[in-house]
Parts: C-alpha cells; structure tokens; sequence
C-alpha cells in the first residue's frame, strides 16, 4: 500500500466524522433559532414560563428550556415535597432499630431535570451570590470540604427548584435574587 493510498484511507473517516459534526452543528443552531423565533413570538402558556425564568441571573436559555418543557408545564405540583420527587431529590432515610441515618437521594425521578438542577445550583451560587439560598449554602456548606459541599449542593438544587416552581405559580422572585435587564437572547 502507497503513501497515497495509506492517506485517502486515513483521510476518509476524518472527513466523514467532520461532515456529521458540520450536520449536527446546522441543526442546533436551526433549533436554537427556533426556539427564539418561539420565545419572540408565542403565547402558549410555557413559553411565558421560559420567558419568566430567563429573567432571573443564572439561568440560561437552555436550562430554562429544558425545566419548563419536561418538568413545570406538564404536571401541576401540589406541593414542594411533590417538586423534588419528581426531580429525584428527596432524601432516603433508613431506620432499623437504634439507628438511623441518611442513604443519599432517591435518583427515582427525572435524570436529565436532577442533572440540569443540580448545574443550575452552581451557576446560582456564581450569578446571585447576595440570595438568600446562596447565603444558606455558604453558611452551612461552604467551609466543609468536598464531600459536604457536594451534599451541600444537592440540597441547595432541591430547594432552588421548589424556589423556581413557586415563582412560576405565585410570582414570588426567590429572595434576594438579582433580575436580569433583558431576560431574552440575541438571536444568531
């Protein structure tokens, strides 16, 4: 086999893996369109929802997106400890006689809306440190070390989400948190 041959043969896979990657990209950007087109222009109940969160700091367009069209606009939440069970937030106690100790979370809920809270928790602690939240995170996490920070984290998702459901019902802005001055993206 010639250095010709030899490099067509390696070149082949590259290009392709590169035209698929070039496809994908034109389709995100396609639906990122899209969904601006639909935040500029519809009334439908849940896009108000994503317009309402994309004006708190710390929340982007995609995180506000996938909250709104998997979790809060589907299913009416009576209640807070409702909001973290379905998310897979809630504590797993264990009791057996004398003792009684914590197991973690129940993982039992939505994975991608666990994983999106719990990364929305670390932006909130970045963009709205004056917040109620982040001062109760600091105050009993943050001197800790990994481990009681990343408990600490876990707990601050749940209670962020149930912050975030009440101000999607009842219009209560989480407290202490900052607004932004324009909650829409540019679109391009």
């Amino acid at each position: 086999m010639g250095r010709f041959t030899l490099a067509i043969c390696l070149a082949c896979p590259h290009e392709a893996e590169y035209q698929r990657y070039r496809l994908v990209k034109q389709q995100i950007n396609q639906l990122e369109l899209e969904r601006v087109e639909a935040l500029r222009t519809s009334t439908a109940p849940a896009v108000e929802q994503v317009r309402q969160l994309l004006r708190l700091k710390g929340i982007g367009m995609n995180s506000a997106w996938v909250y709104v069209m998997e979790f809060f606009s589907w299913r009416g939440f009576r209640n807070r400890r409702e909001v973290g069970s379905l998310a897979g937030l809630t504590p797993t106690p264990f009791q057996s006689g004398e003792s009684s100790r914590e197991q973690g979370i129940s993982k039992s809920g939505n994975r991608r809306i666990r994983a999106m809270a719990i990364e929305i928790a670390w932006c909130w602690l970045r963009f709205q440190p004056d917040s109620q939240l982040s001062h109760w995170y600091q105050e009993r996490f943050a001197q800790g070390g990994s481990r009681a920070r990343r408990i600490g984290i876990v707990a601050l998702a749940r209670r962020l989400l149930v912050d975030l459901w009440q101000y999607l019902e009842k219009g209560e802005i989480p407290e202490g948190a900052c607004l932004k001055s324009s909650g829409l993206p540019d679109p391009g």
